[in-house]
C-alpha cells in the first residue's frame, strides 16, 4: 500500500491508500482509522454474554422464535453448538475465517462453549477466544403438550363389511396409519401424530392429530386392503376468526371376504377362491381353475356365500384321474371314492391332494394357497 495524504483522525498518524469499496458494498465507518487505533477497538466476533436454549424434555425438540424445531441432535452438546454458531458474528471485513469450538459441561442444565476464531483484516492475522455460557431448559412443546392430553380432530375406525376384521387386517392398518404419520414427521410436519390407537370389539379406532391425517390414513387403508370410507363430521367449536372447527370420523369398511376365503357367487359357475380384494374383488374358479373377477363397483361385494377358506383345508389321496375335467378322490370324512371337477392347475402327478369340503361338494384347492395360507 502506497502512503495517502489522510492522516488518522485519532493519532495523526499517515494512513496507507486502500482500494475504494465496489458499488453497493457496506462501508466501514472506522477506515479513516490507522492500523493502530482500528484494532484497538476491533473485535472480530460478535458474541452474546449468555445463550438460554428451551429444549421439549419429551422430543428434544428446540424453541427458537415462536417455533419449535426438530433438530434431531444426539445430546444438548450438539444443541448447544447449534445454538453458538446461529448466535455469534463474524465482522464483515474479515477474511479467511476459521473457528473451532470446546465444550464445558458445567453441570447438568450449562454448558460453558470456548470457542477460538482466527481471520485476515486489513491483510492482519486476528484471532480472538471467546467463552459462551449456554443454559439448557426444559419444558414440554405444544406438540408433545397436545399429545399429553390426548388431542386429535380426526378418528379411523377399521371395521369390516359383515365381519370382525382379522388380526392381521387390524395389525396392517394401524401399521399403515404409523407409517404415513412417520412420514409427514420426517417431512417436518410437527402438527402430524397419533394421538391413541384403541381396540373395540368390532376394530381398532385410530385418533390423529388432523382431519387431513384422518383421510390420508383411510385411503392408504383401503388401498392396500380394499373397502370404502365413509366420514362423519361434527362440530366442536369456533376458532378465534370465527370459522367452524370439525372433529371427522372415517369409518373404513374393509371387503366382506378376505384372501383365502372360498365364496360360492350366485351366478352359478361354482366356488371362488379369493386371491385380492384390493378394489375388484379376484380369485380363481375351483371347478375350472380359469380367473374369477367381480363385476361390481369398486368398494362393493358381490353377492356370495362363505363356503370356508383354505384353512379349512384337508389332504386327501387321489384315486385317478378320469379325463381333462375330473378326479377320483378319498372324501376326507367318508374315505368313500368321490368324482370332482378337474380344475387346470390339478397336478396329475400327485398323489394326495388339499380339498375343501363344504356344502357345494368336494373341490380341489391350489397348492401354493393351502401353502401360503391364501391366494395372494
Amino acid at each position: 500500500m502506497t502512503e495517502s495524504r489522510q492522516f488518522c483522525p485519532r493519532c495523526g498518524d499517515p494512513v496507507p491508500e486502500r482500494e475504494e469499496p465496489l458499488p453497493g458494498s457496506p462501508r466501514d465507518g472506522d477506515e479513516v482509522l490507522c492500523d493502530a487505533c482500528y484494532f484497538e477497538d476491533f473485535e472480530l466476533v460478535d458474541a452474546p454474554e449468555r445463550i438460554e436454549v428451551q429444549v421439549c424434555s419429551q422430543c428434544g425438540a428446540v424453541q427458537r422464535g415462536n417455533r419449535w424445531v426438530d433438530v434431531g441432535a444426539r445430546d444438548y452438546t450438539d444443541v448447544a453448538i447449534d445454538e453458538v454458531s446461529d448466535a455469534l458474528g463474524v465482522h464483515v471485513r474479515a477474511e479467511d475465517v476459521t473457528w473451532g469450538v470446546e465444550p464445558e459441561q458445567v453441570d447438568e442444565n450449562t454448558i460453558r462453549m470456548h470457542t477460538t476464531f482466527t481471520g485476515v483484516v486489513r491483510d492482519t492475522y486476528v484471532e480472538e477466544e471467546h467463552v459462551v455460557p449456554v443454559k439448557i431448559s426444559r419444558g414440554s412443546c405444544p406438540r408433545c403438550g397436545r399429545i399429553a392430553g390426548g388431542y386429535f380432530s380426526s378418528t379411523v375406525q377399521i371395521r369390516a363389511d359383515g365381519r370382525t376384521p382379522t388380526t392381521e387386517e387390524a395389525t396392517r392398518a394401524v401399521e399403515l396409519a404409523n407409517e404415513y404419520v412417520a412420514e409427514k414427521e420426517e417431512d417436518g410436519d410437527r402438527e402430524a401424530f397419533v394421538s391413541e390407537v384403541k381396540e373395540t370389539p368390532d376394530g381398532p379406532n385410530v385418533k390423529l392429530s388432523t382431519n387431513q391425517l384422518g383421510e390420508a390414513v383411510s385411503n392408504r387403508i383401503v388401498r392396500e386392503l380394499g373397502g370404502s370410507i365413509e366420514s362423519y363430521p361434527t362440530l366442536v367449536t369456533e376458532d378465534g376468526d370465527g370459522n367452524e372447527v370439525y372433529r371427522v370420523t372415517y369409518a373404513v369398511r374393509l371387503p366382506r371376504y378376505t384372501p383365502g376365503d372360498v365364496i360360492d357367487p350366485d351366478e352359478g359357475d361354482g366356488p371362488v377362491l379369493v386371491e385380492s380384494v384390493d378394489g375388484t374383488l379376484r380369485g380363481t374358479y375351483l371347478t375350472t381353475g380359469e380367473e374369477y373377477e367381480s363385476q361390481f363397483e369398486e368398494g362393493e361385494t358381490p353377492d356370495a356365500r362363505k363356503l370356508g377358506s383354505v384353512e379349512d383345508a384337508e389332504e386327501t389321496t387321489v384315486v385317478a384321474v378320469e379325463d381333462d375335467h375330473a378326479v377320483q378322490v378319498l372324501d376326507p370324512e367318508t374315505y368313500e371314492a368321490k368324482t370332482i371337477s378337474r380344475p387346470d392347475y390339478f397336478d396329475t402327478g400327485a398323489a394326495t391332494v388339499s380339498v375343501l369340503k363344504s356344502r357345494a361338494g368336494l373341490h380341489v384347492l391350489p397348492d401354493e394357497a393351502v401353502d401360503g395360507g391364501s391366494g395372494t
